[in-house]
């Protein structure tokens, strides 16, 4: 069976995108074959209101690299986002967002960075000073600044979802609300290795975003707080050896 799992699975968290789902599969299609690597795409719909489920099971039936879950209830990005990862079978899982602003044609220079690194995080700094709002930038610049000052991270762009790394890296996370935005930390706690590269930042054609200025800066803050003391408080062990283990 493990002959039969792919090399790279893309988990991608879905909230009304039905305009998107169509051309972002496609955009992975035309990223991914080139490179000869066996792939699939778990998305999940946290129980969108348009028609992105129709979509999702319109691109299922069409190509079976496609698999989709869909929430009995929304349940918001983070779960989302883990359910898609627990799902995913491939040796490398690359998280992106459903909105077209991630790129796919980045995904090689993940795949390169990944050769020194168990994880590697997309960093939009310098693509977003190019294009987006003024009030988008602050916002973002501030809310980076406070989850590094609390955290003692080091992460410029902590809310770019578009990451690639070793499945290892998640095999005992910690699930909770709001982890998306902590993962790089979380993983580091983990004992694996983190690095960023920049990454493109298209602007959105369809849909709506769902995040804003409180989002970045207020709404998190209780779940960075949880991080903080537990990269305080957790423990981790390697076992050496094993004696009548069954």
């Amino acid at each position: 069976m493990a002959g039969d799992l792919p090399q790279l699975s893309f988990v991608i968290p879905c909230h009304n995108e039905e305009a998107n789902l169509r051309p972002l599969v496609s955009a992975i299609r035309e990223a991914i074959e080139p490179l000869k690597l066996s792939y699939e795409i778990v998305i999940t719909d946290d129980r969108s209101t348009d028609d992105s489920w129709t979509a999702l099971k319109e691109l299922a039936s069409s190509d079976s690299r496609v698999r989709a879950l869909r929430f009995a209830r929304n349940c918001g990005q983070s779960a989302a986002l883990w359910a898609g990862m627990k799902a995913a079978g491939g040796r490398y899982i690359v998280t992106l967002d459903a909105d077209m602003q991630n790129d796919p044609r980045d995904v090689p220079k993940f795949l390169e960075a990944l050769k020194g690194y168990d994880c590697v995080c997309g960093s939009r700094v310098a693509a977003r000073s190019r294009g987006d709002s003024f009030i988008r930038i602050v916002s973002s610049r501030i809310a980076n600044w406070v989850r590094n000052k609390v955290s003692g991270e080091t992460i410029s762009d902590a809310g770019c979802c578009y990451r690639a790394f070793k499945r290892e890296c998640i095999d005992n996370l910690k699930f909770f609300k709001g982890m998306h935005r902590f993962l790089p930390t979380l993983i580091k706690i983990e004992g694996f290795t983190v690095a960023e590269i920049p990454v493109r930042h298209n602007p959105r054609v369809s849909g709506q975003t769902h995040y804003g200025v409180w989002n970045r800066l207020f709404a998190s803050f209780y779940d960075l707080l949880a991080v903080r003391w537990m990269k305080r408080r957790m423990f981790r062990y390697d076992i050496a050896e094993r004696l009548n283990w069954r």
